[in-house]
């Protein structure tokens, strides 16, 4: 929110957020006339929560508007020699930082009205704009209850007016101002007066359709995410496209899109049981035939070094399978850097003590019971000599 500093005449935006055109005086110019400074403009900078204005200026680009307290910079693509320029700015950008901007104005006055709750801060962004609450909780009544308030106050064609008051003498608004001195004061007949800087439209019908579209905690408060006007619009029918395709590969109704996908979410859940299990029981068979084909060891212990890309619950069910048959014992490598020893009783290994030991003195962790241990390996070297100590080479 800003307040006016000094005299007003060279933001012509304060007065007539509608002007798109307009011809003035260059007062300086830096960057080898890529800045320019001019004696009014139209164009708004950053601030306040808002983005700023994009258009040209003696036919050149402007990249950024740029608020410096008391005169504003106009950065442009190419260099601007003229004395007097004519500035054009992009009006559909405007004219939606206006609606999203006045829509704004409306959501908050809206909740203080009906739920006494304040806004915080604001954000306009290029797709969603956003205000942040203070209140730890919002509930989907109290949202419905504000969107359709909201709305209905829009089709009421409400006036929105702007005036330019004393900080002294400045009553009524929603939100105190700290500012000093002549205040700009925009105002939504009946509903809401706001100390602001910002562009907006005349009528609360230009900010229809109003939607909330998302919230969510941050900070203890709670930032709600809304659209206004002919991006709301956009974003209605975008959605409606999505759903109507939706609808038409799950060779449903709209209106039972959401039964559809929850079954469609069951019957992939207990296909993803069928897997899983499918994969153990494969992983079983896996561990029996390598206990099979293992040659025994002078001893008559069966060792196996496997590696594998990660060490999971169906690397588990393999060499719990392997070790299943009797004197053996495996030694699991991940490429993910887990590693797994897995003996059977009869062995002579104790899984866990064997892994502890080695890691912990090469500054890993790891641990587990007799017949199944895992851990992490923090170098190479000690795959080496975890490996020799389980009687295998790498």
């Amino acid at each position: 929110m800003l307040h006016l500093r000094g005299v007003t005449a060279d933001r012509l935006y304060y007065t007539d957020s509608y002007l798109t055109v307009f011809e003035a005086p260059v007062v300086e110019s830096q960057d080898d006339g890529h800045r320019i400074y001019l004696g009014s403009t139209a164009f708004y900078p950053t601030s306040g929560g808002q983005p700023h204005d994009l258009g040209t200026l003696a036919g050149q680009p402007v990249l950024d508007v740029i608020d410096e307290d008391d005169r504003i910079a106009h950065v442009v693509a190419a260099p601007v020699r003229d004395h007097l320029v004519q500035g054009r700015l992009d009006w559909e950008r405007r004219y939606e930082h206006m609606q999203q901007h006045t829509g704004q104005h409306l959501l908050s006055a809206v909740f203080v009205e009906l739920l006494g709750f304040q806004t915080l801060s604001f954000h306009m962004g290029s797709d969603v704009s956003s205000i942040e609450l203070g209140t730890r909780d919002l509930g989907e009544s109290q949202i419905g209850a504000v969107e359709d308030r909201a709305n209905a106050i829009a089709r009421e064609a409400r006036p929105v007016s702007v005036s330019f008051e004393d900080s002294d003498g400045v009553q009524g608004l929603r939100k105190a101002s700290s500012r000093s001195g002549k205040l700009r004061i925009v105002e939504i007949a009946g509903l809401d007066r706001s100390a602001c800087g910002g562009t907006h439209v005349r009528s609360t019908a230009e900010v229809a359709p109003i939607q909330i579209r998302k919230l969510e905690k941050i900070r203890g408060n709670v930032r709600l995410e809304f659209i206004c006007g002919a991006r709301a619009v956009r974003r209605c029918r975008r959605d409606f496209q999505i759903l109507v395709e939706l609808a038409r590969q799950g060779a449903v109704p709209v209106d039972e899109l959401p039964k559809h996908f929850s079954t469609v979410a069951k019957r992939l859940a207990e296909a993803e049981k069928e897997r899983q299990k499918g994969a153990l029981e494969l992983a079983r068979h896996d561990g029996e035939e390598l206990h099979r084909t293992t040659v025994p060891s002078e001893d008559g212990i069966r060792r196996k070094l496997l590696s594998v890309p990660k060490v999971d619950e169906a690397v588990r069910a393999m060499t719990q399978a392997f070790t299943k048959g009797g004197r053996a014992v495996a030694f699991v490598v991940g490429a993910d850097g887990g590693l797994l020893v897995a003996a059977s009783a009869d062995s002579g290994v104790n899984a866990g003590a064997v892994l502890k030991e080695q890691l912990l003195s090469a500054g890993g962790r790891g641990g587990g019971s007799p017949t199944m241990a895992q851990g992490s390996a923090p170098d190479a070297n000690v795959l080496d000599s975890l490996a020799a100590a389980l009687g295998l080479k790498r």
